[in-house]
């Protein structure tokens, strides 16, 4: 028996907006709340929360130095497309990519590392 169902989460960000921006249009969550210190996204079920945090420090992924905090993995349709729709919204590609080309790894605004890979038919 379960004690809750998960209803969010938040991810601690150095320009909260941006980060509540950037999530809403990569995961089409609507921006429930945005204020400089703390913003959500959800969709009705499931919501992510950003937490401005003084003196954020951006993970450093893949080394270990500031260790990547968390990270999200997203099921995509098209590669390709999802990597230049998010490349677009802001994320960038680090060189390092593990997987053998199984899946992607970005990075968001703040920094975080996220994934994406293909559906499974």
């Amino acid at each position: 028996m379960a004690v809750g169902q998960l209803y969010m989460f938040t991810i601690d960000a150095e320009d909260v907006p941006a980060s509540a921006i950037f999530w809403s249009q990569v995961l089409g969550y609507e921006i429930q709340h945005s204020e400089d210190d703390y913003a959500m996204v959800g969709n009705g079920a499931t919501s992510i929360g950003f937490g401005r945090i003084d003196d954020y420090s951006r993970p450093s992924w893949p080394t270990p130095s500031v260790p990547k905090q968390f990270h999200l993995d997203l099921a995509v349709d098209d590669m390709a497309a999802a990597e230049a729709q998010c490349l677009e919204l802001g994320a960038t590609r680090p060189d390092h990519q593990p997987g053998d080309g199984k899946w992607t790894v970005l990075l968001d605004p703040s920094g975080h590392p996220f994934c994406i890979f293909p559906k499974s038919e």
